[in-house]
């Protein structure tokens, strides 16, 4: 495996080289000023990570979304697989194909929050600016390679696990940029943290981040809440067995949760899958192909959108499937709010200043 390994590296390094190549001289002509990096007319959050996938980012906006219910806040994605494009305001029957899983679940999740899609985010953000009554803050979800954007504060997240410093560049490795990307966060968020972090840890984990005197370190960790019937069911019961069906980067979290109440038979999909009715016949199979009578299909929140799906819906309703949602905590929470809140009325300042 090692020797497989060591193969396969040797030939993607050629790839590698150039694609760092192209990936620093971008990062250099917009560090310069030779390409246009624009800040916006409403203060904004971005959101984003150096990897591909699953450092959690969708968990930390909604813990952004309730930290700030005092104010007019809009939530601003690419719509990342949507079959639409261009600019569109989400509802409550928005589906995910209209505008993507993780949009999708924030406008039914939170039913007053203003939720909008857009390839080009300054876009976005003026068309949100032109509403009736714009709203006084936006969240520009995995943004952090959208450089033509410049946030008022700038959040990097990296996996405790599988943190950017362990990491390489695609395809050697699995980071969009460079490390020293992470330079441009003004908070860096350490997400999916074991329990019980005790601060000589934490201490050891910031030596080895290299931050910058500006920059402001947070862990946080995820909590599991309690399973939700997706097609209108009978409520969670505690079951002997579980097929987990996941469309995610990481889905080995969430297994080894689950494992700790039951057995768990894992159904992977690739990232942002679309499920088509051969993939639920499939799922249909292998529900039917486990012994145990005490049992039921697990899926994530965000799967559980594009599962809402008509074909999905007519072909897997009779079983009983169930979502997890996830939250997250972060460790000083408070110190966390007080230097967000700071970083985004010293950016309101300045911005009022430049008029």
């Amino acid at each position: 495996m090692k020797t497989a390994r060591l193969i396969v590296c040797l030939l993607l390094w050629p790839l590698t080289m150039w694609y760092a190549i192209i990936v620093a001289i971008r990062n250099r002509m917009y560090d310069c000023g030779l390409k246009r990096s624009a800040r916006t007319a409403i203060p904004t959050i971005g959101i984003g990570n150096l990897r591909m996938g699953g450092t959690g980012k969708t968990p930390h906006t909604e813990y952004l979304i309730r930290r700030f219910a005092d104010r007019h806040v809009a939530l601003l994605s690419r719509g990342y697989g949507r079959t639409t494009q261009g600019f569109l305001l989400a509802n409550g029957e928005s589906t995910a194909a209209q505008i993507g899983d993780e949009p999708s679940m924030m406008a039914r999740k939170f039913p007053t929050l203003t939720v909008a899609v857009c390839e080009d985010r300054n876009e976005g953000v003026r068309r949100l600016s032109q509403m009736p009554l714009p709203p006084s803050l936006v969240l520009l979800d995995d943004v952090y390679q959208h450089r033509s954007t410049h946030p008022d504060v700038q959040i990097l997240l990296t996996e405790y696990g599988d943190p950017y410093f362990n990491d390489r560049i695609l395809p050697f490795g699995n980071l969009r940029e460079l490390r020293s990307g992470s330079r441009r966060a003004d908070i860096i968020v350490v997400t999916k943290c074991p329990p019980m972090l005790s601060l000589v840890k934490r201490t050891q984990y910031q030596r080895r981040l290299k931050l910058h005197d500006n920059q402001q370190l947070f862990f946080s960790q995820i909590d599991y809440q309690p399973p939700v019937p997706l097609y209108d069911g009978s409520p969670w019961q505690p079951v002997k067995e579980v097929l987990l069906v996941t469309g995610i980067a990481h889905p080995a979290p969430l297994k080894h949760h689950l494992e700790k109440q039951c057995t768990v038979v894992a159904m992977p999909f690739p990232d942002h899958h679309t499920f088509t009715q051969s993939d639920c016949q499939h799922i249909r199979k292998a529900f039917s192909s486990m012994e145990e009578k005490s049992k039921v299909i697990v899926t994530t929140e965000k799967d559980a959108m594009r599962l809402l799906n008509p074909d999905c819906r007519s072909a897997l309703q009779d079983l009983p499937i169930f979502f997890i949602p996830i939250a997250v905590s972060i460790i000083d929470s408070d110190r966390f709010d007080e230097t967000l809140r700071s970083l985004i009325n010293g950016s309101a300042a300045s911005r009022q200043a430049s008029y």
